[in-house]
């Protein structure tokens, strides 16, 4: 029962990002986001996939996966918006 809560806990966490995502796509920008967010956002991400992948925790490591992965939408739109 623990690793269904484990994983459905991991799955809502990697796609609470994918309507931001969506957004930034949508307007080619992601001018409502500030630069220490984002980048407090990507680096954590960043940090816990390498503190998380040597321990082999696959909710975890698909949790943070994903979520560096829609960061990385966002952060395109903030450094390249689309005029």
């Amino acid at each position: 029962m623990l690793d269904i809560i484990g994983w459905l806990g991991g799955l809502m966490l990697a796609f609470s990002a994918v309507p931001q995502a969506l957004e930034s796509y949508r307007c080619k920008n992601s001018n409502g986001l500030t630069w220490p967010f984002l980048m407090m956002w990507f680096l954590g991400e960043v940090f816990m996939i390498v503190y998380i992948v040597p321990k082999g925790d696959i909710i975890l490591i698909a949790n943070y996966a994903i979520n560096l992965f829609l960061v990385a939408i966002i952060l395109r739109y903030k450094i390249w918006p689309v005029r």
